[in-house]
């Protein structure tokens, strides 16, 4: 599952970031902010258009992403 299909409030854990390309720049950035294996994420809100942007938490910290971003984080729902 893509962290974008991710229901709101439903924890989860990161499996991956997929690159685009070769040394790709936002992949990077991602992993950067701690989007690696095994961190816990969720989706805390969704933006007012059209649900852009989305307002993440992994571990402790809190980041706005575009969908497209979260497109690319590859996550485990945790079971209920």
């Amino acid at each position: 599952m893509r962290l974008s299909e991710l229901p709101q409030n439903v924890a989860a854990t990161v499996a991956a970031v997929e690159d685009a390309g070769p040394a790709d720049p936002i992949a990077r950035r991602l992993r950067d902010l701690g989007f690696v294996g095994g961190e816990p994420v969720r989706i805390v809100a969704h933006g007012p258009v059209q649900g852009d942007p989305l307002l993440v938490q992994i571990g402790y910290t809190r980041f706005a992403l575009r969908r497209a971003e979260a497109a690319r984080i590859r996550v485990v729902q945790e079971a209920a």
